[in-house]
């Protein structure tokens, strides 16, 4: 099981949880340390082929890799399995529990690969981290309350020629303003959270079902497709978009054009088609 969140500094979990509380913030590393429970091998190679595809580097040797927003920790490991030095933080106690848990599990005491709490909208916390040659934010910073600052602070940690790797929810208009109030819903309290997960999930499930139908699909291929793609689990995936609050969003050009700005050049996209998942980011500093 992942490391207690309690070895956390006070005043970090203390603020996290009067947030979730207040109904303001979902408790995303709770979803993750249930996803540990089915991580295995071929969901690791998986998320590593994802890694490699995206960043266009099969080898991270000598680079400096920083996993802002770690989450579970499964990204976290596979830049250390490709020969990064890796530093990972989040902000949620029991993510940071996550991560450091595939560290003991996988690296045990391994200098180069550290675990912390911080946040990505902290820049002393930021500054103090230093530069790296992948700076590395899937899915995290439209749930920080504050996504263009996460967004502009996080670039400042990429070296000149490093990457910058990030996934932003596609701006949807009237769809992702309907998504705010359901995620505010599910954040509200118990009955709010079993309101949602008992009427959202047994749809997604019979319409996933209904489509395998039509299409001749195999329903367990399915799933098991969903997860190689980056090592995912579709489950927790589903809970993690119904509870994830804070939830900003964006649309492509926003992305490229605040970044362009900034001296970053795009190398690589990955759109999601139109539908409100992620964009995906991958920028070259070229200054």
């Amino acid at each position: 099981m992942p490391e207690s969140p309690s070895a956390l500094p006070a005043a970090a979990s203390a603020a996290h949880a009067a947030e979730v509380a207040r109904g303001e913030r979902f408790e995303f590393g709770k979803n993750w340390a249930s996803f540990l429970r089915v991580l295995d091998d071929e969901r690791i190679a998986s998320a590593q082929a994802s890694l490699v595809r995206m960043l266009g580097l099969a080898d991270l040797a000598g680079k400096r890799f920083l996993d802002a927003g770690s989450g579970s920790g499964l990204s976290s490991l596979v830049a250390r399995r490709l020969g990064a030095d890796v530093v990972s933080f989040d902000y949620d106690p029991s993510s940071v529990g996550c991560t450091a848990e595939l560290r003991r599990r996988y690296y045990f005491d391994d200098p180069r690969w550290r675990v912390e709490a911080g946040s990505v909208l902290d820049p002393a916390y930021l500054q103090g981290l230093g530069a790296f040659d992948v700076v590395y934010s899937w899915g995290v910073i439209h749930h920080t309350g504050a996504m263009w600052d996460g967004l502009d602070l996080i670039a400042r940690n990429v070296k000149p020629g490093g990457r910058l790797f990030i996934a932003i929810y596609n701006d949807q208009g009237a769809w992702s303003r309907r998504w705010h109030r359901i995620k505010a819903l599910y954040n509200s309290g118990v009955l709010g959270r079993w309101l949602v997960k008992g009427t959202v999930i047994p749809y997604w499930a019979i319409r996933q079902a209904a489509a395998d139908i039509v299409h001749l699909r195999n329903p367990v291929a399915t799933w098991t497709d969903y997860s190689r793609r980056r090592g995912m689990s579709l489950m927790h995936d589903w809970i993690d978009w119904i509870g994830g609050y804070p939830f900003e969003v964006a649309m492509p050009e926003e992305i490229l054009d605040f970044y362009s700005a900034r001296g970053f050049r795009l190398v690589k996209l990955k759109t999601s088609r139109g539908t409100v998942g992620c964009n995906e980011f991958v920028f070259v500093h070229e200054s």
